[in-house]
């Protein structure tokens, strides 16, 4: 028999997950033209062409051993150094290859940081809507999710309520910027009003609490948006990256965690990390991915095909009746439910074959979430549907 801990995993698995498979069982009966799944961030644009070239260079010109043996947990040493460069030159920082381990991705990257800070019944604080598996990547040791509420409709974080319910036990708090579900960029007035708030915490409490920036949509941005360098602002954060959005590899599971050496316990966290990255099976980043990423940093997906869906589909869908919340950045529109429960919401639109994943399973009920990452013929052949579910609905 299963562990009670995966039997409670089970019941709680991932929506957006069980919304892919449905979406391939109709593709089956009605044609895959004929489905409208908008339920994963699978990033539908090609990576860069430099990518494959470099594979084929990498595999050719590197020793076998050099290229498929292990090294240091951590990473190779060349990569994390190449990391902490473009990192010093984008920034202007002081990073160096001590401050960079390289994760598998980024859901990689936060177990292991997770791992390496939490004892059982410690606190990390996220704010909703966020992504659903934070949970799970919580209870995975034994920690304890601290929700803070939705702020429709802008849906910036509140941060009166996160001062609240910051206590003794908070051991971290996660942020997400551009945000998975809402697509919204936090400013800089938001981190440093949240780093006033965390600092005012550690100070009261003697404790600390470290922030943990998830940014694997740091380079998808719109309208000339900005993000945030999170360490410029908080000497306790961590940086979680993934380059699965940014070059279109989210199967090669690749990404780094930033630990600036401003962090209280810097040395003990990052050997904990390396620990942490063996411990839980990864035991290193894939090899061939990290020389990957070595010879192509500055190197990005073409974005505008995601722009012109988000044109497509905010404008079209406003002139239906729809309300959501307009993306700065990622690829995802958040729409407001017409109806009080999401998921009937949700089911009305799978029977005009339009898969959307409710925004109860981001802890934001009333809402539901469309990726946009798919072909702009996939969307525009997909707004008849959803003038049906419009009109299903009784919007304009």
């Amino acid at each position: 028999m299963i562990s009670n801990k995966m039997h409670q995993m089970l019941k709680g698995s991932s929506t957006i997950r069980e919304m892919f498979e449905e979406g391939k069982k109709l593709a089956t009966i009605y044609g895959k033209d004929n489905v409208y799944d908008f339920s994963l961030g699978n990033p539908s644009v090609n990576p860069p062409t430099c990518i494959g070239d470099q594979i084929c260079e990498i595999v050719s010109d590197t020793p076998a051993m050099e290229l498929h043996g292990y090294m240091n947990n951590s990473g190779y040493e060349s990569t994390r150094q190449a990391i902490a460069d473009f990192i010093n030159k984008e920034q202007n920082t002081h990073y160096d290859y001590t401050n960079v381990v390289m994760t598998v991705g980024a859901a990689g990257g936060l177990n292991v940081i997770l791992k390496t800070l939490l004892n059982p019944m410690d606190e990390v604080v996220v704010f909703a809507p966020y992504f659903g598996e934070y949970r799970n990547y919580v209870h995975n040791f034994d920690g304890i999710l601290v929700e803070i509420s939705p702020n429709a409709p802008t849906f910036v974080p509140n941060l009166e309520e996160l001062a609240s319910k910051l206590t003794a036990r908070t051991k971290a708090v996660i942020v997400n910027s551009p945000n998975n579900p809402t697509g919204v960029v936090y400013n800089k007035d938001f981190f440093e009003q949240l780093a006033s708030v965390l600092t005012q915490a550690q100070q009261k409490f003697g404790t600390s609490i470290y922030l943990i920036s998830d940014e694997p949509y740091r380079e998808i941005v719109y309208d000339d948006s900005q993000v945030a360098f999170v360490p410029s602002f908080y000497s306790n954060s961590i940086v979680g990256y993934s380059y699965s959005k940014s070059l279109s590899l989210p199967g090669e599971r690749i990404g780094y965690l930033l630990i600036p050496s401003e962090c209280d316990d810097f040395e003990e966290i990052v050997a904990a990390c390396n620990v942490a990255n063996r411990i839980l099976g990864f035991v290193n980043a894939p090899s061939l991915q990290q020389k990957l990423v070595e010879r192509t940093l500055g190197s990005y997906c073409d974005l505008s095909e995601y722009a012109h869906n988000r044109q497509i589909l905010t404008t079209e869908l406003a002139k239906m009746g729809f309300e959501f919340v307009y993306p700065q950045g990622a690829f995802y529109l958040f729409i407001k439910s017409p109806v009080a429960d999401d998921k009937e919401f949700c089911k009305v639109a799978k029977e005009h074959r339009v898969l959307i994943v409710p925004g109860s399973s981001f802890g934001c009920g009333g809402w539901a979430r469309l990726a946009y990452c798919v072909s702009s013929e996939k969307v525009e052949k997909a707004l008849p549907a959803f003038a049906e579910i419009a009109q299903h609905f009784g919007l304009r």
